[in-house]
């Protein structure tokens, strides 16, 4: 079984508390992020939600461990670069995952359509969509009321 994650920082609203949230220097957000992980069809298999400030790579580690618990015959997990590095041996080593990095094409700008890694995209599009109404300011922490 494959699944692609990814993660999506969203700001938090005043009724959530400080120790629950932070704030991603990168994209200039203090609230949550979400990681999320789905299937080759684009249904959700696990969402995650942390602080703004833990880095993608590190909640990766008890999401991968979560996943590795709830279904057992996960192979192979597609992401982007924010999840590089050490994870991808420990990901192989200790819970006998493939983490397969997606990178941009060199020489690319601006937004690019990653192979595989749509689908996580997608997802969370359809996500944000169900949970507000675009254009209805301040009602929610996302910018939207309440659907």
């Amino acid at each position: 079984m494959t699944l692609i994650v990814d993660s999506q920082s969203v700001k938090g609203a005043s009724t959530v508390g400080q120790g629950s949230r932070g704030y991603d220097p990168a994209k200039k957000i203090n609230g949550r992020k979400r990681h999320i992980t789905v299937d080759t069809l684009c249904l959700p298999v696990m969402i995650m939600v942390t602080a703004t400030d833990l880095q993608d790579r590190d909640a990766a580690r008890d999401v991968f461990w979560r996943l590795r618990l709830t279904q057992p015959q996960i192979t192979q997990v597609w992401a982007d670069r924010s999840y590089a590095g050490d994870l991808v041996d420990w990901a192989r080593d200790r819970l006998w995952l493939t983490l397969r990095i997606v990178s941009r094409p060199k020489g690319t700008k601006g937004f690019v359509v990653l192979p595989r890694r749509w689908k996580v995209e997608r997802r969370m599009c359809a996500t944000r969509r169900s949970v507000c109404i675009p254009g209805s300011a301040g009602r929610n922490s996302e910018g939207g009321s309440w659907a």
